[in-house]
């Protein structure tokens, strides 16, 4: 029994991590006035729309989805899609090799891989 609580964490108490806070209602009162004052002032400036929101913040974010989705290359998922099928169907038709002829499969395999790598960097390279 001693040895499997040595590999087990043995329990601990709770901690209460308690920070009082103190409410000064004039302190309260006088950030709420200087709050709005100071929307007033940007409103004034033309920072400020009327709703209290930044001038042409929701314009930025309006059509943002959009654009980063029409700047993404939807032919590279394509070309994963078709990396993920040629994968899969040469283990399938390794594996029925394999269980075909046996180690001269395996020797093909061997002979097959080093030449995709070759031509997979060589096409990095340009």
């Amino acid at each position: 029994m001693k040895i499997i609580s040595l590999f087990t964490k043995a329990p601990q108490h709770q901690r209460f991590n308690y920070i009082p806070r103190y409410y000064d209602p004039a302190k309260e009162e006088m950030k709420e006035r200087m709050e709005r004052i100071q929307r007033e002032l940007d409103r004034e400036r033309g920072v400020l729309n009327s709703e209290g929101a930044q001038a042409g913040y929701r314009s930025r974010i309006a059509g943002s989805f959009q654009a980063a989705r029409k700047r993404s290359k939807p032919q590279q998922q394509g070309t994963e899609t078709l990396m993920r099928l040629g994968i899969i169907l040469f283990l399938t038709l390794f594996l029925i090799a394999f269980f075909t002829w046996g180690r001269p499969a395996l020797y093909g395999a061997l002979l097959v891989i080093p030449f995709y790598l070759y031509l997979k960097f060589k096409q990095i390279k340009k």
